[in-house]
């Protein structure tokens, strides 16, 4: 890893009990000579009147902390566009598949990383372009997951997936996720998908309470692509890029998804094994 000069902070917002871990940890990087970028709720509690809009905190940075969940994650991902900058994820959120570090741990990990034996996994990102009538109105990297769900109380979408331009199925569902390895802990497990080893290059389809019940879970290389057409009446079917950003799609609007030439480099304690999480956030046995 690059020799860290300068840390961007990014932080959840409305955490409580954040202000003197964020502010020690600023404290912390100072008196070791390293500069801060932070994000206005970073700012806020670190009781800094300067700072930065999320997007800009990655720039010229050698790491980047994300105090709090999975979704602050999410939006750092997207923030740091596809930078090959470590980010290092401390847990200020609930179930934390991704931000493994815990608030215990900060001070000893950030030592490792400035010396540069922590772990670091790569993990892919999966990108998607939304078309209507032969035109691009968008285009998006996920880090979890593509969704397309129903836009209305009670009423079923009609998707039809074509893989590698030959039809696959035609689903009438509560909606549809395509999901990276990293995003099958997420909404794709609720939706009863199957929980897929970080490494693994594939992606999952998993229908969301399919009207035929033999619809399952498919995995599929993530040289594949995958397009998605939304067969239902305009502004019933939403898309949803990571649970954060997206909008209302019209009949015959298509999303194309496929493997992303963008990555994220996050940082994993080194005795903290993708089993390890599973157990501890699933309460498997040990």
């Amino acid at each position: 890893m690059a020799t860290i000069e300068t840390v961007g902070i990014i932080s959840k917002p409305r955490i409580e009990h954040a202000a003197p871990l964020v502010s020690g940890i600023v404290e912390w990087l100072v008196k070791r000579g390293i500069r801060v970028r932070l994000d206005k709720e970073s700012a806020g509690y670190a009781g800094r009147k300067e700072f930065l809009s999320r997007d800009d905190v990655p720039r010229d940075v050698q790491l980047v902390i994300v105090l709090g969940g999975d979704g602050t994650l999410l939006s750092a991902a997207r923030a740091i566009g596809g930078q090959d900058i470590p980010i290092f994820a401390v847990n200020f959120g609930g179930l934390g598949f991704l931000t493994a570090i815990t608030v215990d741990e900060v001070y000893a990990q950030l030592e490792h990383a400035l010396h540069g034996d922590l772990h670091v996994g790569r993990r892919r990102m999966l990108h998607c372009e939304l078309w209507r009538d032969e035109k691009r109105l968008a285009s998006y990297d996920a880090l979890n997951d593509a969704v397309l769900s129903k836009a209305e109380i009670a009423r079923m979408i009609d998707l039809e997936v074509n893989v590698d331009s030959k039809l696959m199925c035609v689903y009438k569902a509560d909606g549809l996720i395509v999901s990276t390895p990293t995003g099958s802990t997420a909404y794709s497990l609720s939706a009863g998908g199957p929980i897929v080893y970080p490494s693994v290059a594939a992606f999952c389809i998993t229908p969301i309470c399919p009207h035929t019940l033999t619809n399952r879970p498919v995995i599929l290389p993530d040289e594949s692509v995958i397009e998605v057409i939304n067969r239902g009446d305009d502004s019933t079917t939403y898309l949803t890029i990571d649970g954060q950003v997206g909008e209302l799609l019209n009949h015959g609007d298509r999303v194309v998804c496929r493997r992303s030439q963008h990555s994220i480099s996050l940082i994993r304690p080194p005795d903290k094994l993708f089993f390890d999480v599973l157990r501890e956030k699933l309460k498997w046995g040990s």
